[in-house]
């Protein structure tokens, strides 16, 4: 490791600290180096980087090793709190409030010094959190999800973490039961409590003082919710995570938990084992995966997209659709024409009508998959959507391959086809001259508020408004 490679303020402290435990002044370890001691005050004050060789030469008259000066651990707690404020006094949120900047002096108390740097952590904390604005959450998800596209949707590291977690609790086959995520937890020195009082905004809450999770008792009745809630308590502690500091080390941390609750309760030798005996059978289907191991379609599809190019070698997409259109989450490497904005971002925007995870609502028997062939300017998919229901509305989960791997999947004789231009507004969201001539200047909708924080305004003559799913209505109820 290099000089280069650590920081000079670390490296300035660990000097002294060696230099002090010798009870060496700076004139007389200058004088085993061959260097004056003002210059070497220049280096423990972080203010000079020393060459290689002159390391070397300070570390053998300490008598210690080179790496522990390079070492980027601070010598002590009080040496730890002055190089924390010293790189705050430097941030620009700091400079720019025009306020000199303090030195610790041997005076200062470890107290004075503690209260300084608190101060400055909760300034620090008020303006991550002032800057966390939907513009900020939609950045931050766009490069997340840039990021897990470059890996596939697969993390390696949090694969090998589960099967371990998994094995030391003895669980070999089939869906992971209550029991088994108790003895995970046991495992941890904690225990899964349930109450009815947990804070409205959070789905669990860790007492690591005393060892327990607190978990709603509405899971308790089985399914998915509960082991995966525990899940991801659990996913906290085994990840070593720290308070986030920014919107996108909140992001980043949930999609780790969620993560290792999905490799636990879908574990990969069992889930690749189960889709390559599908694949081969050309009989991959997610109701089948979710169905053997006991959770909600959503999970299995996005599970899928974990394991699928890593282990079955193609290529996939996955789409959660609100009845209004809207998409909520989306990921794809198979180059499938996801709607984004000027920024990049997905969510909240309006999925092509054509598409299956949009023309699905409009069936009346769903309680089957529906399966579909829809030409892109892309090239032609195919898709398996499944609609469902919650207490904010319906929506749809799609997954879907490019044309030349869907002879692995049920339903794919299917003969039903669209085509789909989007995003040339042509395609789907204008509407017809006709009928725009005839309804623009007698409608008047009143536009329903988007409560998604991600979610943009469509735009069309009422902002909120699609003109063309209005003028549709209205065409349709006039002639009634």
């Amino acid at each position: 490791m290099t000089p280069q490679a650590s920081d000079l303020s670390t490296l300035g402290h660990r000097i002294r600290h060696f230099r002090t435990e010798h009870n060496l002044t700076l004139d007389e370890l200058g004088e085993r180096v061959d260097l004056a001691g003002s210059q070497l005050s220049l280096i423990e004050n972080g203010k000079r980087e020393p060459k290689l060789s002159t390391l070397q030469a300070i570390a053998t008259a300490l008598g210690v090793a080179l790496t522990d000066l390079l070492s980027a651990e601070a010598p002590n707690p009080r040496a730890a709190l002055e190089i924390e404020l010293r790189r705050f006094q430097q941030s620009s949120l700091y400079t720019e409030l025009g306020l000199p900047s303090i030195k610790p002096t041997k005076g200062m108390s470890d107290d004075a010094l503690a209260a300084l740097v608190g101060l400055h952590r909760e300034l620090q904390r008020k303006a991550t959190e002032a800057i966390a604005t939907p513009e900020e959450a939609r950045r931050a998800n766009t490069e997340l999800r840039e990021m897990m596209r470059e890996r596939d949707n697969y993390l390696s590291d949090i694969e090998d973490l589960a099967e371990d977690r998994l094995r030391a609790a003895g669980h070999v086959r089939g869906a992971l039961t209550h029991r088994t995520v108790s003895i995970m937890a046991e495992q941890l020195g904690l225990s899964l409590i349930y109450v009815n009082d947990l804070p409205h905004s959070a789905r669990s809450v860790t007492d690591l003082a005393n060892g327990r999770i607190y978990l709603p008792p509405a899971s308790i009745p089985g399914g998915h919710g509960l082991r995966s809630m525990a899940l991801q308590a659990m996913a906290h502690r085994l990840l070593g995570h720290t308070r986030p500091t920014s919107y996108a080390a909140f992001l980043q941390q949930r999609l780790e938990i969620n993560y290792f609750a999905a490799c636990c309760l879908m574990p990969q030798k069992a889930a690749v084992d189960f889709l390559t005996q599908a694949k081969r059978e050309r009989n991959l289907a997610v109701e089948d995966f979710r169905d053997a191991f006991g959770v909600t379609h959503e999970a299995a599809a996005l599970r899928l997209t974990n394991l699928a190019t890593r282990h079955l070698d193609m290529p996939f997409h996955f789409l959660r659709v609100g009845e209004d259109g809207s998409l909520a989450k989306g990921y794809e490497n198979d180059n499938l024409p996801l709607p984004v904005d000027v920024t990049g971002a997905i969510e909240g925007q309006l999925v092509c009508r054509k598409w299956s995870a949009r023309s699905a609502f409009e069936r009346t028997n769903r309680t089957t998959e529906l399966y579909q062939y829809t030409d892109t300017p892309a090239g032609t998919f195919w898709c398996a959507t499944q609609t469902g229901t919650t207490s904010a509305g319906e929506f749809s989960i799609s997954v879907g391959v490019p044309f030349n791997q869907a002879k692995w999947f049920r339903g794919r004789e299917t003969t039903r086809r669209a085509t789909s231009t989007c995003p040339d507004p042509s395609c789907c969201r204008r509407p017809p001259s006709t009928l725009a001539e005839r309804w623009r200047d007698n409608a008047w909708p009143s536009a329903r508020l988007h409560a998604h924080v991600l979610a943009p305004l469509p735009s069309g003559t009422f902002p909120g408004v699609d003109d063309s799913e209005v003028y549709t209505f209205l065409e349709r109820h006039s002639t009634e």
